[in-house]
Parts: structure tokens; sequence; C-alpha cells
């Protein structure tokens, strides 16, 4: 459901840059979500994506510009405050980036044992209701990363970005490698743990099938500036031609790909 407008934003970022050297990444990003909405992020490889969600996160610094939580500037924060608000987020990377010296219980359980100093037992509990959550039985807790399916590693990334049951979920990439029916099966997951957690979710992806699925509003991001958001629905007449050559998979267009003559 999308959030009031006149509610203060989960998320907001005014006119974010940064750079690496000479390339302009993000180019002036100005981007809402509000509390319980789900906001998909598509774009090309390279425009900007998982340096915004980074920098939202604080693992990269801005430039220049506000990032906001919950009204609160995060761009100037101390270490402590910067774990209080990272309390809030849960994140299901793209791989599902699972430890493999670890059990999968373990791994859904990581950030309750070594972030809240939870104690194994209880940990295990709630990771194993977490597996159950997103179809996996607790015998799955068992077995390494390594015994599992890509669809089941992602599901248990899944799992453990929900542990906690954070305010805030981003999906960076979800359905990246996963068979058509599978990526389903993660979409529809991933809407069912959002609506169950109340949570505020972003994910980037380039997969359309998925943003449909998942998002109440969509956002472009091209060249590191957003130039088009609106709702699911309205992603196929946005009268946009970047977002249509995207949303279509046009090679000709206003997006020029870089390709090099072998």
């Amino acid at each position: 459901m999308s959030a009031n407008p006149a509610a203060v934003p989960k998320i907001a970022l005014s006119n974010v840059y940064k750079q690496f050297g000479p390339k302009k990444v993000l180019n002036g990003i100005d981007l809402d979500v509000g509390k319980g909405e789900s906001l998909v992020v598509i774009g090309g490889s390279g425009t900007g994506k998982s340096v915004m969600l980074k920098c939202i996160l604080g693992l990269l610094s801005p430039d220049s510009g506000s990032i906001r939580v919950d009204g609160e500037e995060t761009t100037r924060l101390r270490s402590r405050e910067r774990e209080k608000i990272l309390h809030k987020f849960g994140m299901l990377f793209q791989g599902a980036a699972l430890f493999d010296s670890l059990t999968v219980w373990e791994n859904v359980a990581f950030g309750l044992i070594q972030g809240e100093r939870m104690p194994r037992g209880r940990a295990k509990e709630i990771a194993i209701a977490k597996l159950g959550a997103v179809g996996l039985t607790p015998d799955v807790g068992e077995l390494s990363p390594a015994e599992l399916s890509g669809g089941m590693q992602k599901r248990v990334g899944l799992a453990r970005a929900i542990a906690d049951e954070p305010e805030i979920i981003f999906f960076d990439e979800p359905t990246t490698g996963l068979d058509p029916i599978m990526a389903d099966v993660i979409n529809e997951l991933i809407v069912q743990c959002v609506k169950d957690l109340g949570a505020t979710a972003v994910t980037i992806t380039h997969d359309m099938a998925s943003a449909r699925k998942i998002a109440d509003r969509i956002a472009m991001i091209h060249q590191g500036r957003i130039i088009w958001t609106g709702h699911a629905r309205d992603i196929d007449h946005s009268d946009n031609p970047y977002v249509d050559q995207f949303v279509h998979g046009r090679a000709d267009g206003p997006i020029k790909m870089q390709v090099r003559a072998l």
C-alpha cells in the first residue's frame, strides 16, 4: 500500500551526488519512499542503483546531498548512531551471499547472534521459524549452503533478511540467475514477507516481471538521476522514451549501450 503523501517519508534522498574519480555515478538523486511502500528501482547496469543503496546504508558516503531515514539525517552520523539506524534494515543480497562455513540456520541467525547477542538456542528457534516462512523445512537448517539449489539459497537469504523483523528491507536483484518459475516463487515470497512485516521495501532489478509483481511504485534511474517515477500499473504507458525502451528491451532508443568492437 502506498504511503500517505503528507506523512514523513521512510526514506528521503535529496540532491544526492557521488562520484569515483572523474566518473559521476549519482548525479543529483531525488527520491522518497513512503512507510510501508514497496518501491522498485529499475535501470541499466552502471546507472547508480547499487551505489544509491550503499549510500542509504552508509556503506558509502555521498559527496553531497541529504539522506533521511524517518526524518533523521544520516549522512553525518557517528558510528554508534549509524548502528542504531542500521538495525532498521534487512538486506537480501544478489547471489544470496551466504557464509559457506556456517549451517543454513546459522546463516539466518547470524545477525541475531552477532549483532543482537541473542543466545544461540533462541536464535535457532527464530531462524527455523523464518525458514518456515519462506517454505523451507527445519531439516534444511542443518544443511550447508553448498547443498542447496540456487532457489533455496535465495530463500535462505530472504529468511536472513527478515530474521530481525526489520522496518526496511532492500532486495538487490532478487531473481538473478533463477529460472522463470523459481523467480516467480521468490517474488511471491517477497510480497508476502513484506506484507506480513508491514515493512518498507526497496528493490533494484532488471527483471520487469519481478518489478511488476513486487512494486507499488517504480522509479527509473538513468545516468545517476531519477528520470521517471510512477505507479507500477503505469509503467507500460509512461510516455517516457527511456522507460519505454528499457521496459520492452529494445536496442533502438535514447539509451545507447557502449559496445567495443572485437
